[in-house]
């Protein structure tokens, strides 16, 4: 097996930490060209010291001379700042994985879809806020777009003869989140902390909220409805508290192919990084027999209002979802601030949904000019709420 080159945007997250694990348990097989990463300068430093890329970029400026000061003496090169994360992203790679959690994620992505590798992305934004933009980026640059979330990799996987036009339907499991057997009332005195302990999942804490709200499933909708070319009504959502089948595909022959699995991201990081091949991993075997039974419920959208609001920005197009993103990113945010309550939330983005609309959106500057506006509404309503 050749050697593949690979960048990390976000190699200090979640995802970013556990593709590193496995690059490390095929160190012989691949390259790490840039390493992206937030403000934890240890755990840069201590990943840049083991894969040795030839850039390590941290986002926050500020965290330059620390960084520098955490590399001295590997000649290791390092650089910070907006416009370094985008140049590492765009150092020509076979293999980038996408993982700076929101809308930030979106130009170093894009950087990297001009070189024509393969994306491999955790960051739904670049679909979600982007949809038409990046989609028209990748086909114009031949770039291989892998989901790296686990209910659209499931799919990817079960769909994986080819007979798209033979979809009548796929499904989106979801575990339900904290709080799903809460009724709409008793979520009102949810605190942060409560609603970061997901029951199945190790994740960020921004994509652990919006898994407790269920928005996280809403944003899923959308990039499944703009990476598989399908309609809303073609995208069913169920709660699988279990979380061992992670999507399904209904054929127009009436079978249905499902991918399962443990719940274990290395498993679709790992799919993304071998494929079409298939790459080893230390991830838990599925033991059916101990699982011994599989539940499924449909979701509660009363209260769980996040899902029907998501689905209405997918509906009405253009800037919506746009506008959904960021305003969910900008009331989450609040919500860990302790500013606002659970239930504001998705108070909050249904509002500035309602305020602005769905407008047209044609390229970056258009996206990055309606995300602007839409954290500026939704930070006033968050202010309002605080008050």
């Amino acid at each position: 097996m050749a050697v593949k080159i690979v960048t990390i945007l976000g190699s200090t997250g979640s995802i970013g930490t556990q593709t590193l694990d496995i690059l490390q348990e095929h160190s012989e097989n691949y390259h790490v060209r840039a390493l992206v990463g937030g403000s934890n300068i240890a755990l840069l430093a201590a990943q840049a010291r083991k894969f040795r890329p030839e850039l390590t970029v941290v986002a926050d400026p500020s965290l330059l001379e620390a960084l520098r000061s955490a590399l001295a003496g590997t000649n290791l090169a390092c650089a910070a700042g907006r416009a370094a994360v985008i140049e590492a992203a765009a150092m020509p790679a076979e293999w980038t994985m996408s993982a700076i959690t929101g809308v930030i994620g979106l130009e170093p992505t894009l950087a990297a879809v001009r070189h024509g590798g393969t994306i491999a992305f955790a960051n739904k934004e670049a679909l979600v806020s982007a949809g038409d933009v990046f989609l028209r980026a990748v086909a114009e640059h031949q770039a291989t777009l892998l989901p790296v979330d686990s209910e659209h990799n499931a799919v990817m996987q079960a769909m994986a003869d080819g007979n798209h036009g033979a979809i009548e339907k796929i499904v989106l499991t979801c575990s339900g989140g904290p709080f799903r057997k809460l009724g709409f009332e008793e979520m009102r005195t949810i605190t942060p902390e409560a609603a970061l302990r997901h029951p199945v999942w190790s994740m960020g804490a921004k994509i652990s909220i919006d898994s407790a709200t269920v928005m996280n499933k809403g944003l899923e909708v959308i990039e499944a409805a703009r990476l598989f070319s399908l309609k809303s009504e073609q995208i069913e959502v169920v709660i699988h508290p279990q979380s061992v089948i992670h999507g399904l595909a209904y054929y127009t022959d009436g079978s249905v192919l499902a991918q399962l699995g443990s719940p274990d991201m290395r498993i679709p990081i790992a799919h993304t990084l071998a494929w079409p091949q298939r790459l080893a991993t230390k991830a838990p075997r599925l033991d059916l027999g101990q699982v011994a039974k599989l539940e499924f419920f449909p979701p509660d959208e009363v209260s769980f209002p996040a899902l029907r609001v998501a689905r209405e920005a997918l509906l009405a197009g253009a800037g919506a979802p746009t506008v959904l993103n960021a305003a969910n990113e900008v009331a989450v945010a609040a919500f860990l601030a302790r500013k606002i309550g659970f239930l504001d939330i998705v108070d909050i983005v249904e509002a500035v949904l309602t305020q602005l609309g769905a407008p047209p959106v044609l390229d970056l500057a258009a996206v990055l000019a309606l995300d602007n506006a839409a954290r500026d509404a939704a930070t006033r309503l968050t202010a309002a709420k605080a008050a």
